[in-house]
């Protein structure tokens, strides 16, 4: 008997615990930063989708990789200013710094977002606004980039609209080019 309840508590204690929804936003952000896509992956559903505006973007766990490896390429790093739950949704705010927003002179971009989950896994992340971003000067400072790209290296045309690892890549090449 005392082995049969010595092994009930052993397996009942070794548990794993289930993240609050509040640990696996600061774990989804930590994983970013640090580029640790194998711990992302435990984080978020099998399917996630992301929210910009307009654009709607789902997700499974390969292509999810791909945009993972889109925004490493702009080194970025995000930074929780506040966090709020709300039933089954978080409300945080970010504070995004990354090489392709200094360039667009609106870095930190500082966002609102709404965070879904389904079976306790992010499924869903959808900006709700961006605090201060200066619209304007994002607009200018892209269209001026494309279009000088468009006429003085043609090979390049189409980055900003290229959303994979080469797509970055390419973008931080039309930049460094520019610039010189």
């Amino acid at each position: 008997m005392f082995f049969i309840l010595f092994a009930f508590c052993l397996l009942t204690g070794c548990k794993e615990k289930a993240l609050s929804h509040r640990e696996s936003v600061y774990k989804y952000y930590n994983a970013r930063n640090t580029g640790n896509y194998k711990e992302l992956k435990t984080l978020i559903h099998d399917s996630i989708t992301l929210i910009s505006g307009d654009y709607v973007m789902p997700y499974n766990l390969d292509s999810f990789y791909g945009q993972f490896k889109w925004d490493s390429i702009f080194r970025s790093s995000y930074e929780v200013i506040d966090i709020e739950e709300n039933d089954n949704q978080i409300i945080v705010t970010i504070a995004q710094n990354n090489m392709r927003n200094t360039f667009l002179k609106n870095n930190p971009l500082v966002y609102l977002q709404k965070i879904s989950f389904t079976s306790g896994k992010i499924s869903k992340i959808e900006e709700l606004e961006s605090i201060g971003a200066n619209w304007n000067i994002w607009n200018k400072e892209k269209d001026a980039l494309v279009d000088w790209i468009k006429n003085n290296h043609p090979e390049l045309d189409g980055f900003s609209n290229d959303m994979t690892m080469n797509g970055a890549i390419n973008y931080l090449k039309a930049i460094r080019l520019y610039r010189n």
